[in-house]
């Protein structure tokens, strides 16, 4: 055993992941952060305003994860050039990621303008709720380009392993966020008391805070020398064309995870407001294990990519081995914070004042709720990292049809027919969560040991 350890010692990358990953889980921190801070003020400030933000935040996100996540999937083309010592393609790749976001623009502010009342008139919540819905949703989507583009211009840093200005960016749109926040929700410091279309409209300022931090850096002086920037303004139809290629199904395969919760959500809330309000206390909650772990995607990502670009594909598994031990460390400490102290955790996002009746049966609720959620943490972990290093290697087809497999099975059919004619509770529903992901993680482990990634390269298909 001991001869083992010292030789796993030899080949890990516990040093080079961290040095990659950290910041980005920093910059991810941050962005929890500013999402735990909005929904506490929130609900704080009505029942109705927590209520309506995690079901329109989510849908929001959804969409603007699909579109940033094409954008942001530069990232692996920049890995992969610049791991196989070809700079000058850097450029141009940074460019259709920008193209790129401006067509996403355009389509966000379609769906603000034609989307946003029909799709919650649909969902069939509560009157009160559906106004505060629309609203968040709309401002979200009318500033969504400013994500996406934080997603492009990220990827240029982050395919370099250079993720110390991205988490920097992060950071400071958090400062900016959190007091902006806290005034626009509710109307201190000279703001207007907008509640919950001040917390959109605070998350779009910082969306800008974070874009204006990241852009002056990459067209610097040094930066537009090395790799032409100026030069390179052009529409490169082969590149553009594999962005697309491999790009909208990697995106899709985390839209369709992200769909999933939202469809969870959105159909919980036909249960009442006291399970959706736990769920979605809950929810917020596991964002502190999921924005870490999708950090370490990120990371993982990039390297696998300039590990596959040097033709070193065992340097891309010793550092998916290394990112998995480091996040098990954190996601098994959060655990066991949730399975010991869950009354007291649910309590941050609880006011008596401004839940009625209901504070006692969301806090029984939520904290029963929260042991579902330390079971699929642990799972989530595999999936992601191993999820990374297929979608670093350009494995993107895969990684669709299987989520789009378990979706459907494993998530959609069964909470719609469980709760619409079956009569599924709030524990059940949660149950299909953890099923869900445990399906995932399976077939994704299965791909990544099948070793097929090994012999892609997107730069050269």
């Amino acid at each position: 055993m001991f001869k083992q350890w010292q030789k796993w010692r030899k080949k890990s990358r516990y040093r080079a992941v961290s040095g990659v990953c950290v910041p980005l889980v920093t910059g991810m921190a941050a962005t929890t952060v500013m999402e735990f801070t909005d929904r506490i003020f929130l609900s704080h400030y009505s029942v109705n305003a927590l209520s309506a933000v995690v079901p329109a935040g989510v849908t929001a996100f959804l969409i603007l994860c699909f579109l940033g996540g094409v954008a942001g999937y530069v990232s692996v083309f920049i890995a992969q050039y610049h791991g196989a010592g070809m700079p000058e393609k850097i450029g141009i790749t940074l460019w259709q990621g920008i193209f790129f976001t401006l067509l996403s623009g355009v389509i966000l502010l379609l769906i603000a303008c034609f989307v946003s009342t029909p799709l919650f008139i649909l969902v069939g919540h509560n009157p009160e709720i559906r106004v505060l819905e629309i609203q968040y949703f709309t401002i979200l989507c009318q500033g969504g380009m400013l994500h996406v583009a934080i997603q492009a211009l990220s990827g240029f840093f982050t395919g370099r392993g250079m993720t110390r200005p991205v988490m920097s960016a992060n950071i400071i749109g958090m400062v900016v966020n959190i007091p902006l926040n806290y005034a626009l929700i509710n109307g201190i410091w000279g703001m207007p008391e907008l509640g919950i279309r001040g917390a959109a409209i605070a998350t779009v300022v910082s969306w800008g805070v974070v874009v204006l931090c990241l852009a002056p850096p990459i067209f610097s002086r040094y930066f537009i020398l090395e790799f032409k920037l100026l030069e390179t303004i052009a529409l490169d139809r082969d590149i553009m064309g594999k962005l697309f290629k491999y790009g909208v199904p990697g995106a899709l395969q985390f839209s369709l995870d992200i769909f999933a919760f939202t469809f969870f959500i959105l159909i919980v809330g036909r249960m009442g407001i006291v399970p959706l309000a736990a769920s979605n206390i809950v929810i917020s909650i596991s964002s502190l294990a999921f924005m870490p772990a999708l950090g370490f995607s990120f990371g993982i990502s990039s390297m696998t990519g300039q590990a596959l670009g040097k033709g070193r594909p065992e340097e891309a598994r010793a550092a998916a081995w290394s990112g998995i031990h480091l996040l098990m460390l954190y996601t098994m400490s959060l655990g066991v914070l949730f399975l010991c102290a869950p009354e007291t955790i649910i309590s941050f996002f609880m006011k008596k004042g401004t839940m009625g009746g209901s504070y006692e049966e969301i806090l029984r609720v939520g904290s029963i709720i929260l042991r579902f959620v330390t079971v699929y943490i642990l799972l989530d972990v595999f999936y992601m990292i191993f999820a990374a290093v297929l979608k670093g290697a350009g494995d993107t087809r895969f990684l669709l049809l299987a989520i789009s497999a378990a979706t459907l099975s494993c998530m959609l059919i069964p909470l719609f027919v469980g709760i619409t004619y079956w009569g599924m509770g709030i524990y059940a529903a949660w149950g299909c969560v953890v099923f869900f992901i445990g399906i995932l993680c399976l077939l994704i482990s299965w791909r990544y040991h099948n070793g097929k990634w090994e012999q892609m390269l997107v730069i050269r298909n």
